[in-house]
């Protein structure tokens, strides 16, 4: 069955479309996706800007007729951070459900961690053992810890690099703002800490998102041409050297840099700071890069709630909580 997985994410719209079988890993069959930074088209209320409303309008409308052209029979649409905490959430939702007929979920930050850990133990598999995994997005960072398909913990902290680089780094910070805005993420992080951490040192600690992606390319990863199988990590040793440097890059350096898209590279020193703190505090000397994350974890829920011939809901399907 072909599928087609619509998320709305707090930098990027994504169209993946996927061939998907009971028993088998989603096959990525053709991926749409457009820049649409809500989690930067917020007013001074937290609310999403009409200009923010209607990319996200036209983004959806655009993937409806890309998924019908590649011969989708259901679509699956969620949204996380940047729509879950705006202030007008249930105006935006009821705008793109009136204008094009697809409702999207909304993800609370619980289950986006919970999905993302999903996909990431099928990735790695039992052998894993205990697992820890990170992820960064636009508007928040998942945790997410256990020994099991479900997690033991997860939980959602509002430091996503998109979020943290319009707080934060609208101006670039001197050096005692930035020691302060380390301060602040580490605290953030820490305060939860011992959810993860009582049951002991994880047996294998992962990474997802764009984010990691490309601190690890900077820190000498393979690049993404030389496939998903081939084994990539972000050591921490390598990254804390990277930091002073990348933040005394200008934009057009950091653009230069592999795996940093020139969309994003006032993102990158926000997420370094993250993925750094995030190793410190959970005592780990590297993370492995995980390519699955949130959009094949819904997909992989779906598939053993209901079997692939059984998936409710066509265009209007959405993940929700179990």
């Amino acid at each position: 069955m072909r599928l087609g997985v619509l998320d709305i994410g707090s930098n990027t719209g994504h169209l993946l479309v996927v061939d998907a079988h009971d028993g088998a890993a989603p096959l990525p069959a053709f991926s749409y996706k457009q820049p649409l930074r809500l989690a930067e088209h917020l007013d001074a209320d937290g609310a999403v800007s009409q200009t923010g409303i209607d990319a996200l309008t036209h983004f959806t409308a655009e993937a409806l007729v890309v998924a019908e052209d590649k011969g989708c029979e259901d679509m699956l649409s969620f949204a996380t951070s940047a729509v879950r905490d705006a202030g007008n959430s249930h105006e935006v939702l009821a705008h793109v459900r009136e204008r094009t007929g697809v409702e999207i979920g909304v993800l609370s930050g619980e289950d986006e961690a919970r999905l993302t850990f999903l996909a990431v133990r099928r990735w790695f598999g039992w052998s894993a053992g205990r697992l820890a995994v990170f992820d960064i997005g636009g508007g928040s960072l998942e945790i997410a810890g256990g020994g099991d398909e479900r997690p033991d913990v997860a939980w959602s902290l509002p430091l996503g690099a998109a979020r943290l680089a319009r707080s934060s780094f609208a101006q670039a910070p001197d050096e005692a703002g930035l020691k302060a805005i380390r301060k602040r993420i580490r605290a953030e992080i820490a305060r939860d800490a011992g959810n993860l951490l009582r049951a002991g040192t994880p047996h294998r600690a992962a990474a997802t998102s764009k984010t990691f992606r490309s601190l690890a390319r900077i820190c000498g990863a393979a690049s993404s041409t030389e496939g998903s199988l081939v084994p990539r990590s972000l050591p921490l040793e390598t990254l804390r050297s990277w930091i002073p440097k990348l933040v005394a890059m200008d934009a057009g350096a950091l653009a230069g840099l592999p795996g940093v898209s020139p969309s994003r590279t006032h993102q990158i020193v926000p997420g370094a700071l993250v993925a750094e703190a995030c190793m410190d505090i959970f005592d780990l000397a590297e993370l492995e890069i995980c390519p699955w994350a949130l959009r094949e974890g819904v997909i992989l829920e779906r598939i053993d709630r209901f079997g692939i011939a059984n998936v409710p809901g066509r265009q209007t399907g959405h993940p929700g909580p179990s």
